[in-house]
């Protein structure tokens, strides 16, 4: 059964709560499946595995944090994670003060998901990164929904409009503790999920 799970945002509404076979999306209806990428059957079957770093430029002295810099390759679709430690729980916390790390997946759509076929269908990522938030699919950000938000906001943003079984893409999440001028607790990833949706052909 397509569902909604716990944080999921549907049209200009969020569920905090319950699971929900069919939703509205404007005037029409969609059918959704969600595949949580925190469990790891689910990761299984996008043959993906969470990797984490520390630092703006991970690796680098003070964490890459220099005057003026230009931006993190690690942002990037082809960059080299394979010496980042593997994680199973984006959601422990980690680290304290100004602090940003990066967490990389790479995905793989699958043929089916729920039992149906991805063909038809839009794909994105819905998470929620604590404090703030970037995501970054394939080196590219969408600049309205993909950049910082605020907050803890919850984001939502498009992987493939047009998925096909096979199709590979990089994810990569930035998260910096805040407020930045005077940073507190700590940072993780309350939940990031791989949504599917069927959509009417006529739309």
């Amino acid at each position: 059964m397509a569902c909604i799970k716990l944080g999921e945002r549907v049209g200009r509404r969020w569920y905090s709560t319950g699971y929900h076979q069919k939703t509205s999306w404007g005037d029409r209806n969609v059918t959704r499946a969600t595949l949580d990428l925190t469990e790891a059957d689910d990761l299984k079957l996008v043959k993906g595995a969470w990797r984490f770093a520390r630092g703006l430029v991970p690796g680098e002295e003070n964490e890459g944090l220099v005057a003026r810099i230009s931006g993190s390759p690690a942002r990037l679709a082809d960059y080299d994670d394979s010496s980042w430690e593997v994680t199973t729980n984006i959601g422990k916390w980690r680290s304290d003060g100004l602090s940003f790390i990066w967490y990389r997946i790479k995905v793989t759509i699958p043929e089916t998901v729920k039992g149906r076929d991805v063909q038809g269908t839009r794909c994105l990522l819905e998470t929620c990164i604590d404090d703030y938030g970037e995501i970054w699919i394939d080196g590219e950000c969408d600049r309205q929904l993909g950049a910082v938000q605020g907050f803890n906001v919850p984001q939502r943003v498009v992987v493939n409009a047009d998925p096909h079984p096979g199709d590979s893409h990089s994810i990569a999440l930035l998260a910096v503790n805040g407020p930045i001028a005077a940073p507190g607790g700590a940072v993780f990833v309350r939940y990031a999920n791989l949504s599917f949706e069927w959509r009417d052909p006529r739309y």
